[in-house]
């Protein structure tokens, strides 16, 4: 049986707006954890606070720190357009925030022993964005 690509194309890429408070503030060295609580939207601020925590060896905190993350990142990416499927390029820098939300919930996943989430959200990863999974990876 042949598979056949959709000649549409597919979804065009989601780009989420631009929240560039939260992205500066983590840059001039602002604690994640007071720009999550200025911003709780941000996906950005429960990235590196999942980040954080992964690379001090708690890993169950970074588990639930990336999952309030990746949820703020879906909220978003849905009023943007997104339909459940599509490219959300790594190259438009407010999708970072989500798409390192997703890979920092794969790696505690996969800490944990929770194969099926580390899988389900590695491949959603790599759909979504190729170049994240390989710079993220």
């Amino acid at each position: 049986m042949a598979i056949h690509k959709d000649l549409l194309g597919g979804p065009p890429p989601t780009h989420l707006p631009d929240d560039p408070e939260p992205r500066e503030l983590l840059a001039n060295g602002t604690a994640p954890a007071d720009v999550a609580a200025k911003y709780p939207t941000s996906s950005l601020a429960w990235a590196q606070l999942a980040d954080e925590a992964y690379e001090r060896g708690s890993v169950v905190e970074s588990y639930a720190y990336a999952r309030t993350g990746y949820h703020r990142g879906l909220d978003a990416l849905r009023r943007s357009g997104w339909k459940g499927h599509g490219p959300v390029p790594w190259e438009h820098e407010p999708n970072r925030g989500f798409l390192r939300a997703l890979h920092a919930l794969a790696r505690a996943a996969q800490a944990i022993g929770e194969q099926e989430e580390y899988e389900r959200c590695a491949g959603f990863l790599r759909d979504s964005s190729e170049t994240a999974a390989k710079t993220l990876g």
